[in-house]
């Protein structure tokens, strides 16, 4: 259901350019179920392979959400309430911040662009990836209370 949650919330904000819900959501699912996190997470990258086509642009997806979800795994457990309200938001910014820097490698093998081409290709993605930071810190705002929830919610599956 998380997984088709962030396909669907993916969609659905489509017309915000680099604004989504899916940053939040990968914290929130890593923050309350850890490893587990990554069926979702997979599940998403799946369903947009599969609506959207395998296409070139798919593939950076395979690793690019997983980079979120290792950082929000190494953020401490025990990390006070008053600092998860700082970290939770500024890793999600930083996320959005660096998509661009995490696409390019793949950028780079895929069309064959040298060192000089794939700083040229960061540079020229940074109002995008502001744009995208920006949605991120905002909606990284409700990483705690989401997560929180969804503890609640699920306190007697696990």
């Amino acid at each position: 259901m998380l997984g088709a949650l962030m396909f669907c919330s993916k969609i659905i904000m489509e017309a915000l350019p680099n604004i989504h819900l899916i940053g939040m959501l990968t914290m929130v699912c890593t923050v309350v179920f850890r490893k587990k996190a990554l069926i979702p997470l997979y599940l998403f990258v799946i369903l947009n392979g599969i609506f959207s086509g395998f296409d070139i642009w798919w593939w950076p997806y395979t690793y690019i959400w997983t980079v979120l979800w290792g950082v929000t795994m190494l953020i401490p457990k025990n990390l006070s309430e008053r600092a998860k309200r700082v970290v939770y938001p500024a890793v999600c910014m930083l996320h959005g911040l660096l998509y661009g820097t995490l696409y390019a490698p793949f950028q780079a093998l895929a069309f064959g662009l040298d060192f000089k081409g794939t700083i040229a290709w960061i540079i020229a993605g940074l109002p995008f990836d502001a744009i995208h930071a920006a949605g991120n810190f905002a909606l990284g705002l409700f990483i705690l209370p989401l997560s929180d929830l969804l503890k609640k919610i699920t306190a007697d599956i696990e």
